[in-house]
């Protein structure tokens, strides 16, 4: 998370990363991660987010108390090869309130694109970027992908005219 951190930094956005608990190699369950993510977060303040295992612990955050916005890079849909899993990892979509910006590869074999645009429609107010020909990882569109994630932060955190 690093180049993420840094460059929102670098386009004047204040930003942190986070270590999830583990166990061993891999993360614990999402839902047992979510404490310590809450634990950085200020409901009605921040805008949330991660990539990957970390937008699915915020996401799951986001839908327990109110954030200003929510920011899912590469959101882990399924397993690939696991399809039917879009729909457990995303029951919970529903109670976001907050705006969501989510970025993902077209070819994410952790979230078959027509699955995607499906379980996005659970999302009471959200964009979905996609880039094509990309996988997982963000990397090789990362300027324009935090240029995008600035933006969003910088309208989201906004307050209202009045």
């Amino acid at each position: 998370m690093r180049p993420h951190v840094e460059g929102l930094l670098v386009r004047g956005v204040p930003a942190i990363a986070i270590d999830l608990p583990k166990r061993g190699r891999s993360p614990v369950k999402a839902e047992a991660a979510v404490p310590a993510f809450e634990s950085h977060a200020i409901a009605g303040r921040d805008v949330v987010g991660g990539h990957s295992y970390g937008g699915r612990v915020a996401s799951l955050l986001a839908a327990r108390r109110s954030y200003v916005g929510l920011v899912l890079l590469s959101y882990p849909l399924h397993a690939p090869g696991k399809h039917r899993a879009w729909d457990s990892r995303t029951s919970h979509w529903p109670r976001i309130e907050c705006p969501v910006l989510l970025l993902s590869g077209a070819s994410d074999p952790f979230a078959r694109i027509d699955l995607l645009h499906q379980a996005v429609e659970r999302l009471p107010d959200a964009e979905l970027v996609t880039y094509p020909t990309l996988g997982h990882g963000l990397q090789p569109v990362i300027d324009d992908a935090l240029d995008r994630v600035a933006r969003f932060v910088r309208v989201t955190a906004r307050p209202p005219a009045g």
